[in-house]
């Protein structure tokens, strides 16, 4: 059974990376931490429910999706730095 999601093990490694991302960025733009946390959480459950229940179907495009998931999760990362640098520039002025 595990065989079936090792196709997908990376993204599920740099999904949760991305996830830290998103919630980083919400607290350097001061949004409320609970609110993140729980629409975060229900994030997660809504792609485990759907990554449960269509893995068949997924499994013949895993390539396509490891692909755009890790370049999301590059632009995130990406956007995240230079969010932060402009709040730590704005803050020493």
């Amino acid at each position: 059974m595990l065989e079936e999601f090792l196709p997908f093990l990376g993204l599920l490694i740099f999904g949760n990376i991305e996830n830290l991302i998103l919630s980083s960025q919400a607290v350097v733009k001061k949004k409320n931490v609970l609110t993140i946390s729980i629409v975060s959480i229900a994030i997660v459950i809504i792609w485990f429910i759907i990554g449960t229940v269509l893995t068949e179907e997924a499994m013949k495009y895993s390539n396509i999706i490891d692909f755009i998931g890790g370049l999301a999760i590059f632009i995130l990362g990406l956007q995240s730095v230079i969010e932060a640098r402009k709040s730590m520039k704005s803050k020493q002025e």
